[in-house]
């Protein structure tokens, strides 16, 4: 049999990895080429971290795969095509790819191939379940999360898949370089790679049962942090609900949710590839919104006043990822105190996040804007100053990130309106009145809707 090409995307490891058995298979006797596109499409406006990350995944890769990793920088539908040539490949084997841009760059990868007499072989996913996979009895998508969990877990999973056997590398196509790392300043990544991952997600199950409880406290180490590992591929989702099949507890539960929670964003996009950047709700699109001037630029920089939102803008910029609990807030902050277009909002964190995931990321300012996939997301305003007492009650995590607040102790460091000294080390005071711009916000909302 010929040589295959194994074209890696968003499936950076070796384990658990279908369309890598596929290949070895095609390629029985024979060899299999490890190939990575730095397609400038998805490498050009991609944030500093989220290049960084890349980088030093695709390392970890070329380790594993010794040194065999061949990387190019190009229009896929060209090298790849030219790649294959070279080595002679008859079928260049991924896993499929459900994003818009991917849907239609994989399309004209497979045109230029079979013009050559040659195919493009997608075997699994990025997820456990592959979006547009589950939908209601008469064919519709989900537009609700609830009954879509409980019918994507209904429709199950495949167990992970096992090695392959006699696996031999093709070393006979040179590539480039790996791309040089961007300057990240002072924002530090932790480990990457498929190994980092796995470390992650063992060190994560020890602790597994506490999920539930410590989930939504940022100033905790009680989350996961895959989410990178995840966006990469790094690991398979399909690996982790494995490993959590066995456990009853309460966040066990709790974190496969969560997991259902990226499938079903994934899912939205696939069927509505337009709200990558359209409103979800298009009656909502004619809602009056701010233009984005000094009031966001403060919001970016964390000085807006409220210690809570301006901790996580800070952390935003310091690792490239917020707490999940954090990220709704600041989001809230900005749609509906600040009345700035969710679409503003969503690109910063796209520009910053090591995560950053279309599908996750902007479904997810969608829910918070109002505008996505929920019943009357338009009542929920978060109280910036309540949600941080509620989740940091002790103020741990407002002074990790807002060194100006780290002489106040305990609750007082979300008020320091409250107490003697409190703006003594240059913090800025509020920049609104959060109860007046929350009836601002849902007054704004009513008129939309009418």
């Amino acid at each position: 049999m010929p040589d295959s090409v194994l074209w890696f995307r968003r499936d950076l490891r070796l384990r658990d990895h279908p369309a890598l058995l596929a290949a070895a298979e095609r390629a029985a006797g024979g060899r299999v080429l490890p190939l990575f596109v730095v397609d400038p499409a998805l490498w050009d406006p991609a944030g500093a971290p989220r290049r960084a990350w890349l980088v030093r995944s695709l390392a970890a890769l070329r380790s594993a795969t010794d040194g065999a990793l061949v990387v190019r920088t190009g229009d896929p539908a060209e090298v790849v095509a030219a790649v294959a040539a070279e080595l002679g490949a008859d079928q260049v084997h991924v896993s499929a790819d459900a994003g818009p841009y991917g849907r239609r760059r994989d399309e004209a990868v497979e045109r230029t191939l079979d013009g050559a007499a040659r195919a493009l072989v997608r075997t699994g996913t990025p997820y456990a379940v592959g979006p547009g996979s589950v939908t209601k009895a008469d064919g519709t998508p989900y537009a609700v999360f609830t009954p879509f969990s409980r019918a994507w877990r209904d429709h199950g999973w495949p167990a992970p898949a096992g090695g392959p056997t006699g696996l031999r590398w093709a070393r006979s196509v040179h590539g480039e370089e790996l791309p040089a790392e961007p300057d990240l300043g002072d924002l530090v990544l932790p480990e990457v790679g498929e190994d980092a991952a796995r470390e992650r997600w063992a060190d994560f199950l020890d602790v597994v049962d506490d999920y539930a409880e410590r989930r939504d406290r940022p100033d905790l180490d009680g989350t996961s942090r895959l989410s990178a590992h995840l966006k990469y591929g790094e690991i398979h989702p399909r690996t982790l609900l494995a490993d959590l099949a066995g456990r009853r507890s309460q966040g066990a539960q709790t974190y496969r949710t969560e997991l259902a929670w990226r499938e079903f964003y994934a899912d939205v996009l696939w069927h509505r590839p337009e709200t990558a950047r359209e409103y979800y709700r298009p009656e909502l699109a004619g809602m009056r919104y701010a233009p984005p001037g000094a009031e966001f630029e403060a919001w970016r920089e964390g000085r807006t006043g409220f210690p809570f939102v301006d901790a996580g803008m800070r952390q935003l910029r310091a690792e490239g990822w917020v707490h999940n609990r954090v990220r709704m807030v600041v989001a809230s902050f900005l749609v509906k105190d600040l009345h700035v277009e969710w679409q503003h909002g969503a690109r910063e964190f796209l520009r910053w996040l090591r995560d950053g995931d279309l599908a996750s990321n902007n479904h997810g300012w969608q829910w918070v804007a109002g505008t996505g996939t929920d019943a009357a997301p338009y009542f929920r305003v978060f109280n910036p100053v309540t949600q941080g007492l509620r989740f940091d009650p002790d103020g741990a995590y407002v002074r990790r990130y807002v060194p100006e607040l780290a002489h106040l102790e305990g609750k007082a460091a979300h008020e320091p309106w409250k107490h003697a000294g409190g703006y003594d080390h240059g913090y800025h005071e509020r920049m609104v009145d959060h109860a007046a711009e929350r009836e601002e916000a849902l007054a704004r909302y009513d008129e939309a809707r009418r």
